[in-house]
């Protein structure tokens, strides 16, 4: 086993193998079938609202240029939101980030509506505005990519239209229970039960059954994004059995809805608020080591699925078979801080997570516990599947907007790891200020320049040892993705 992950991290450093694959990003460039033979469920594209001729979109996969690419003069997207994308130096054949941005509505649904996977848009513009926009940084191939940025937006607002008949009494609190049609259902209490009564006061004990949690609208709309990523990633997981759909990805995705950014994050991809020149973050990034606890939890309780190859306990380095005996720091998925333990023949076994930063990997295999698809990824070279570590749940933070009031130059930052990867938050929040206060306030390209010139900071220029950043650092290697949103809305439109 140890040199079969030898062999995988040696070929893993930028990325992982699925099973069935022989490099990082094969799927991706198979585009008339996949390598079972079945269709792709979306061709590849660039995101829609590029409008790319063919011409264009085969210049976005010149590799040795890296294009930049970004809106035409005469595009809108709503709230004149910026954006701005590259393509990869070279680690796949296709930049496998995907993005959209799409205004939809929220209306109530009939009851044969309630059951559709997918609701059909009239597109007439009656119901309550959704703003959404999404970036996602495909791995090993863009299939997974490209169909979470064609359908979580329509899944998000599919779900919402089921509780629309809640969001239009917003200063209500959302029913306990619904009946089979969406109409609040109460409980008959048994008579001379109070639903006020103190539970900690003497009395029928049956009235304590009774007790009511308050749930908040918020709360009901984040749980509702939540649940459109778990029927994103299990609709990719069905639709394999018919189509080609390759790899996984990170999924970030902004909700605005009745005055409410609503920012979900599966995966390491970030998001920031900049507000008065003031940072505000608002994602985590999930990784083999902010995850470490969980996933040597699952390890812990489910050693099957490590496949009698790996253990769940974390060592500061590989155990030499001539240390069994010794004592060596060890953490499990009890532990925040470090411990000795006596090393037995159960500890020469890999890491289950293994390696630092960027370089960290669940099963020497992926860098991300996060994401959606990755339904057919195993092991190098074994049987052992990797898709019961990794979580398609992502995390969702609100900003209220009602809070506080927003000038041109306060924004919303979303983009892929590629940007990230070289560039702090505080010095996108510089660039970003310093680029807008150069900027006219009615410029319409204003947003899309910022994003162009984030994006160029973070690819650098070519020179003989790479993509350089003017430090002589090392650039982004990896595709960039980039939107810059002015947080004023509506206002910057008008």
């Amino acid at each position: 086993m140890i040199s079969k992950v030898k062999n995988a991290m040696s070929t893993l450093v930028g990325g992982m193998i699925p099973h069935g694959h022989h490099q990082h990003g094969s799927g991706g460039n198979a585009q008339n079938s996949g390598p079972d033979g079945l269709p792709p469920r979306f061709a590849y594209s660039r995101p829609e609202f590029l409008d790319l001729t063919p011409e264009l979109l085969q210049y976005s996969t010149e590799h040795a240029s890296r294009p930049v690419l970004m809106l035409k003069r005469d595009s809108r997207l709503p709230w004149r939101t910026g954006y701005a994308e590259v393509i990869n130096a070279g680690k796949s054949m296709l930049n496998e980030d995907q993005a959209s941005c799409e205004l939809l509505f929220v209306r109530k649904t009939s009851g044969k509506q309630r059951n559709s996977t997918l609701l059909e848009d009239n597109g007439d513009g009656t119901g309550i505005p959704l703003q959404f926009w999404g970036v996602f940084d495909g791995h090993a191939g863009s299939g997974a990519a490209i169909m979470a940025s064609k359908l979580l937006h329509r899944l998000i607002r599919d779900r919402l239209c089921d509780i629309a008949h809640l969001l239009e009494n917003p200063d209500a609190a959302p029913p306990i229970c619904l009946t089979k049609n969406g109409s609040p259902y109460q409980l008959e209490v048994k008579k001379g039960a109070s639903l006020e009564e103190d539970p900690d006061s003497p009395g029928d004990p049956t009235a304590r059954f009774h007790m009511e949690k308050v749930v908040s609208l918020e709360s009901l709309v984040m749980g509702t994004i939540e649940n459109a990523f778990k029927q994103m990633d299990d609709l990719i997981e069905k639709e394999k059995a018919s189509f080609s759909i390759s790899g996984g990805c990170c999924a970030l995705a902004a909700v605005h809805l009745m005055g409410k950014l609503y920012m979900a994050n599966a995966g390491d991809s970030r998001a920031i608020i900049i507000r008065n020149d003031e940072v505000i973050p608002m994602s985590n990034e999930f990784t083999p080591e902010t995850e470490r606890q969980r996933l040597q939890y699952l390890g812990f309780l489910r050693p099957e699925l490590l496949g009698n190859e790996f253990t769940h306990i974390e060592f500061p380095r590989r155990i030499q078979h001539k240390e069994l005996g010794k004592k060596m720091l060890f953490r499990d998925h009890t532990m925040a801080g470090w411990a000795y333990k006596t090393i037995v023949e159960e500890d020469l076994k890999f890491p289950l997570i293994y390696g630092e930063g960027k370089k960290a990997r669940v099963m020497a295999t992926i860098g991300v516990t996060r994401g959606l698809g990755d339904h057919d990824l195993k092991v190098y070279n074994s049987n052992i599947h990797i898709k019961p570590f990794l979580s398609c749940c992502p995390e969702v933070k609100v900003y209220n907007f009602a809070d506080n009031k927003h000038g041109p130059d306060d924004v919303l930052v979303m983009g892929t790891d590629g940007l990230w990867d070289v560039t702090t938050d505080r010095e996108v929040a510089d660039a970003v200020t310093g680029f807008l206060a150069g900027c006219e306030p009615n410029d319409p390209m204003r947003y899309t320049l910022a994003a162009q010139d984030l994006l160029m900071r973070s690819r650098g220029v070519l020179k003989e040892r790479g993509w350089r950043l003017p430090n002589d650092r090392l650039g982004s290697g990896d595709d960039i993705t980039v939107f810059v949103i002015p947080l004023a809305g509506p206002k910057a439109e008008t």
